[in-house]
């Protein structure tokens, strides 16, 4: 009996000190020295890939899309979209309840409907709707036509940061008209933000909208 105790004891013992040393190891060890490889290496990306403007402020991430539009007028419960900026792409697949909503961290996924389900038809016909009245402004006019897949589908996490190089050159002639910019300007600052395939074969051309509208905002200030 004796003996059996003690055996007990020392394999109780055996355990705990197991459990503590495993605990030093993976819970604080290990998660310091990532944090410590993941500082000195990826120093922007390890802290959030965070964007500031020109005052230094942080104003989001480089790999969460943000909403432009304007403030809820009384009885509104969508918002309308705020022109003057260029637009991302439609975040259908985002879900709203008491605490999770539209672009908000805590929560992304894709709208999950088939290509014949009868409401993702009605979003993207009435997303083409908007697209074209949006952007036909004096002098210029979209045609369905030229509204391409990503003005009116959500991505599959409904966050994308991006939008195609084709989304946001139907989008120049509106923003420069809405901030009395030449459209020339406008379209430069477009094409200093698109970013090629990464390694030059991986993924599409893109823009990151929320880089663009700094560089916008800053080129507004100056005029």
């Amino acid at each position: 009996m004796n003996t059996s105790l003690a055996n007990t004891v020392r394999l109780l013992g055996a355990g705990l000190r197991a459990l503590l040393v495993l605990t030093l190891v993976t819970g604080v060890v290990y998660p310091l020295v990532v944090t410590g490889f993941a500082q000195a290496l990826f120093h922007d990306k390890a802290d959030g890939s965070e964007i500031k403007d020109h005052t230094g402020q942080v104003v989001g991430s480089s790999l969460i899309g943000q909403a432009y539009d304007l403030p809820l007028k009384k009885g509104q419960e969508t918002p309308e979209a705020d022109l003057k900026w260029f637009q991302g792409r439609p975040a259908n697949g985002l879900g709203t309840n008491s605490v999770n909503t539209r672009y908000k961290l805590i929560l992304s996924g894709a709208t999950n409907r088939s290509a014949d389900n009868e409401e993702l038809i009605r979003w993207v016909k009435d997303a083409k709707a908007a697209v074209v009245k949006d952007n036909s402004v004096t002098g210029y006019t979209v045609e369905p036509s030229d509204v391409p897949a990503d003005a009116v589908t959500s991505s599959g996490s409904g966050l994308d940061p991006d939008i195609s190089p084709r989304y946001a050159d139907l989008q120049i002639h509106r923003v420069a008209e809405k901030n009395g910019l030449p459209v020339d300007q406008v379209r430069e600052l477009v094409d200093e933000h698109t970013d090629g395939r990464t390694l030059g074969f991986i993924g599409e051309p893109r823009v990151n909208v929320l880089e663009l509208n700094i560089a916008l905002k800053a080129l507004a200030a100056k005029n």
